[in-house]
C-alpha cells in the first residue's frame, strides 16, 4: 500500500514579516510556528514521517529542541533559492526510501492552524483520487484587479475561485517529475501539476488555515491555535 509522508518546505526568511529571525521560527504561543506546523501534520497517525527541509546555512534549527519527535522526524538541509527548488530538492533526497506512489503531503512551515478535519478530509479525498488534491477555500470576497497607479482596473468574477492552501498532496514520483519540468518559479505543488495536463482536486477548508506572512497573522493565529480542534 502508499504510504503517507509530510514534506515541509522551510528554507525562507520570510522578509515580509520585517524580523531577523525567519518567521518559521518565530515564538507563537510559547513554541515555534513550524513546531505547530509539524504537530498538525503528525495528529494523523496515517503521515508516517515527517520531513523538513532547510537551508544549508540554517542557523536557528538547532536552537529549538526537537527530540521528542524521534525517528518520525526527517531533517534535510538542501533547500534552495525558491518554493519550487526546495520541495524538489526534497523530493529527490528522500527517493532513495519513498516510494514512487507513495503520497507527499507538502505543508507551508508558516501555516500552523491545519485542522485537523481538513488534513482528514484532504487523506480521504486525495487518496482515492487518480491525481491528488489540496486544501483550499471558496473565495468570497469581490476582487479587483489593479493597473499600475493602483486604481481598479476591472473587477473579476469570483464564481468558480478558490484560494490555494496546503497541504498539497500528490504521488512522489509524478510531483518530482512535474517540478522537475515545471522550473524554480511554481509558487505551489499543484501548478506544477496541472501544468501535465492535470486536474488536481479542491478539498474545502476554511480561513483558520491562515499562512503567516505578516506580524498582525501572529496575534490572529495565536487565537486560532486557543481553540483550534477544541
Amino acid at each position: 500500500m502508499s504510504r503517507f509522508h509530510a514534506l515541509v518546505p522551510a528554507a525562507g526568511s520570510g522578509s515580509r514579516m520585517g524580523s531577523a529571525r525567519p518567521k518559521q521560527y518565530l515564538e507563537l504561543n510559547g513554541r515555534p510556528v513550524i513546531a505547530h506546523a509539524l504537530a498538525a501534520l503528525a495528529r494523523d497517525s496515517r503521515v508516517d514521517r515527517l520531513v523538513v527541509v532547510l537551508s544549508p546555512g540554517d542557523e536557528w534549527w538547532e536552537t529549538c529542541d526537537w527530540s521528542s519527535w524521534g525517528e518520525r522526524l526527517q531533517v534535510l538541509r538542501c533547500g534552495g533559492a525558491t518554493r519550487a527548488e526546495t520541495v524538489l530538492n526534497g523530493l529527490e533526497a528522500i527517493a532513495g526510501w519513498c516510494g514512487a506512489d507513495d503520497w507527499v503531503l507538502v505543508h507551508d512551515a508558516a501555516r500552523p492552524c491545519l485542522p485537523a478535519g481538513a488534513l482528514g478530509r484532504l487523506i480521504d479525498s486525495a487518496a482515492h483520487d487518480p491525481v491528488g488534491g489540496l486544501l483550499a477555500v471558496p473565495v468570497a470576497d469581490t476582487l479587483k484587479r489593479a493597473d499600475s497607479e493602483s486604481r481598479v482596473a476591472a473587477t473579476v468574477p469570483r464564481a468558480g475561485l478558490w484560494q490555494a492552501q496546503t497541504p498539497q498532496m500528490f504521488r512522489h514520483a509524478q510531483l518530482r517529475d512535474a517540478l522537475r519540468q515545471a522550473g524554480a518559479d511554481m509558487t505551489d505543488e499543484a501548478s506544477a501539476i496541472e501544468q501535465l495536463g492535470l486536474r488536481p482536486r479542491l478539498v474545502e477548508c476554511d480561513s483558520r488555515n491562515l499562512k503567516v506572512t505578516y506580524p498582525q497573522d501572529l496575534r490572529l493565529a495565536s487565537l486560532i491555535l486557543e481553540h483550534l480542534n477544541g
